[in-house]
């Protein structure tokens, strides 16, 4: 069983395998675990695709399997995996976060409060917020 986390999603599966630095899936467990959806011209989230190198080497493609760590890698973004390569988490690139940096508006995040409800920090737009954080 494989586990990847990327940007709030926490993705189990137990089609997907992970060969050294390689994280092969099938075009269900991409869409599950990143939100983007492989098509003929790439992977697509809304309408941005970046499209497959079909010429890498090694091969990121082997029939229905996509190597989603190196395709992640040849798009600019971080991938990191445990020493088992069972838990990897795919991140998002400098490019995006910057972007995000130059707004003075905060990223979207969801917490739990003490009961356990789930709170969306744009559920509060508009209205000022105090958010304390503390750690033990």
């Amino acid at each position: 069983m494989i586990r990847v986390l990327h940007e709030s999603r926490d993705h189990t599966s137990t089609r997907a395998t992970a060969v050294g630095d390689a994280l092969w899936m099938d075009r269900a467990d991409i869409e599950d675990a990143t939100g983007w959806t492989w098509k003929p011209e790439g992977l697509c989230r809304g309408d941005t695709c970046m499209p497959l190198p079909m010429h890498a080497t090694p091969p990121m493609v082997a029939g229905e399997r996509l190597d989603v760590a190196a395709f992640w890698r040849h798009a600019g973004r971080p991938v990191v995996h445990d020493a088992a390569s069972r838990l990897w988490v795919l991140g998002e690139g400098a490019d995006h976060r910057a972007a995000a940096l130059r707004s003075p508006n905060a990223p979207d995040f969801e917490l739990p409060d003490l009961d356990g409800h789930l709170h969306r920090l744009s559920d509060y737009r508009g209205r000022r917020v105090l958010l304390a954080t503390w750690a033990s």
